[in-house]
């Protein structure tokens, strides 16, 4: 349950972002003159009442030092007044990158169960930080609060599903080319005493095609059904480029190095065509890097 309710809140965490900064712009004062703590913890409060849910509510001021009690649903906090919070992310990313931010769920300090902490930075009239305005919220509430809508739904679990028929059927191609490629040790009696060079390469690339194909359907299930391994620097429509010419220069490479053998002992003259196309192999090498280099600089800008 923890695990899908952290991979949901990494999915929908735009979502739930906006609905805080709109909570936030909504009810909290910002860059105006004579700020202070009465001003704000009145909206502040009125904020957690609306949140039915929320576990605490407090204040910094500029320096990360809280300057008013924990308000949770039940009781008020007065000895958390003093406590330098300087190095919470909720603080330091709030004054970092001076908008409403939402941290990565944590351990809660009242709860013990995991929370978010949503985080408003306050500046006066000269844009001088002031406070910074701090809501908990349990992980599950955040997650329902991100939660995609069922159009939304429909639409991911019908992907889902279709790539998991792609993937099976992929196993399935690919446990045929096990087979059939086992089968050449029986079919051609491929033993020491027959051995030939021919009967061999052929099992050799019905069986290293097996496990390209395998490998390639073992990676859509980790990555689009089960969710794993989703934080790469490369992601949606790119992802997907990569992992297709991927897959055809490992077929060529394979493919490639199949020929050169076969060549080398039975027709040395052929073996410029299996050149040729290790160097198609080559080429697109150099180009899908150069695709992957310009594609990471164009999304870390």
């Amino acid at each position: 349950m923890v695990i899908s309710d952290i991979q949901n809140f990494s999915e929908g965490r735009t979502k739930a972002r906006a609905y805080f900064c709109y909570l936030f712009s909504k009810n909290i004062p910002n860059r105006l003159p004579s700020l202070s703590v009465e001003m704000i913890m009145p909206r502040l409060l009125k904020i957690k009442a609306d949140l039915e849910h929320c576990e605490g509510v407090y204040l910094l001021d500029n320096r990360g030092v809280q300057v008013s009690p924990t308000f949770t649903p039940t009781k008020r906090i007065d000895e958390d007044a003093g406590k330098i919070r300087a190095d919470r992310a909720y603080y330091y990313r709030a004054v970092r990158e001076e908008r409403c931010t939402i941290t990565d769920p944590y351990p809660s300090l009242i709860t013990g169960d995991l929370c978010v902490t949503a985080s408003q930075p306050i500046f006066d009239e000269h844009g001088e930080l002031k406070y910074v305005a701090c809501l908990d919220m349990p992980l599950e509430e955040v997650v329902l609060i991100s939660r995609s809508s069922n159009f939304d739904k429909f639409f991911i679990n019908l992907f889902r599903y279709s790539y998991m028929a792609f993937a099976f059927a992929l196993i399935a191609v690919a446990v045929l080319l096990f087979f059939k490629g086992m089968q050449s040790f029986f079919i051609y009696e491929i033993t020491p005493v027959h051995f030939e060079i021919k009967d061999v390469f052929e099992a050799t690339i019905l069986l290293t095609l097996a496990l390209a194909i395998f490998d390639l359907a073992k990676t859509i299930i980790e990555e689009e059904i089960f969710g794993r391994n989703k934080e790469h620097s490369i992601s949606g429509p790119h992802k997907t480029m990569v992992r297709f010419l991927g897959s055809i220069i490992i077929a060529l490479s394979i493919e490639a190095l199949m020929l050169v053998f076969k060549f080398a002992i039975t027709d040395p003259e052929k073996l410029i065509y299996a050149m040729y196309i290790v160097a198609g192999v080559s080429m697109l090498l150099v180009t899908l890097a150069i695709y992957i280099k310009f594609t990471k600089l164009k999304i870390e800008e």
